[in-house]
């Protein structure tokens, strides 16, 4: 089975809306598929849990489907989110000096993909 890891690093919401319909997309199609929020997409989290956002209804999909992977720690400190990902039960990160690291996913097959 092919496996994708999307590591969002963009703060802009018409990008993650990219992430996520791919994500969505590929694992419909068959694909393994991770997505891990890092650098400034992470201060997309509050917007992610709004239903007034035009990011919630795909992001629910994706936590639905066990899609989201988690967010990183430092960054999501960084931006001020943490506390918020953590309040809403997504996973964090940080293998990689406090940070979410990709090595683990190359390890187990994943072909990284950022955005």
């Amino acid at each position: 089975m092919n496996k994708i890891a999307f590591f969002a690093f963009k703060e802009e919401p018409m990008c993650f809306i990219h992430v996520l319909l791919n994500a969505l997309d590929a694992a419909e199609k068959g694909l393994e598929v991770k997505v891990v929020l890092e650098g400034a997409s992470t201060k997309l989290i509050p917007e992610l849990f709004s239903e007034k956002s035009v990011l919630y209804n795909l992001f629910q999909k994706c936590l639905e489907k066990n899609l989201i992977a988690g967010v990183c720690k430092a960054c999501a400190q960084k931006m001020g989110t943490l506390e918020v990902a953590k309040e809403k039960g997504l996973e964090i990160l940080e293998d990689m000096y406090g940070h979410a690291g990709m090595a683990n996913f190359i390890k187990k097959g994943y072909t990284i993909i950022t955005l």
